[in-house]
């Protein structure tokens, strides 16, 4: 089981990484258009833009932050990476196609099994 539990983690990790390059790409894309719109003679619609990239990229960014980090918790057994990747599971769902086979993925690999005693215990 553990298998399954890592290969949640890489994944997790790997979708968390490839969000956060379409934000980068995104982020420049509009940036790449607000010098358009400058190079127009439009500085009013530019500085929209540029909110709007600012915004966008930053929002997809951060948002893309948490599998990473649930990821990599899970992947280096912090007890905190189950609960974690186990809310990013449930919230993957809506993200069709692929987050919803992650979410489903994920939700059977960590409840499939309970996770290990904690030291000590």
């Amino acid at each position: 089981m553990k298998t399954h539990i890592q290969v949640v983690a890489a994944l997790h990790i790997a979708l968390g990484v490839l969000s956060l390059v379409a934000a980068i790409i995104i982020f420049l894309l509009l940036v790449l258009a607000t010098g358009i719109v400058v190079s127009q003679g439009e500085r009013g619609a530019a500085g929209i833009v540029g909110v709007v990239a600012v915004v966008l990229g930053g929002l997809l960014a951060v948002l893309s932050l948490p599998g990473i980090i649930g990821g990599w918790a899970l992947w280096s057994g912090k007890p905190w990476g189950r609960p974690v990747v186990l809310v990013l599971g449930i919230l993957d769902l809506l993200n069709i196609p692929f987050g919803t086979a992650l979410g489903i993925y994920t939700l059977w690999a960590l409840l499939h099994n309970p996770p290990p005693p904690a030291p000590g215990a």
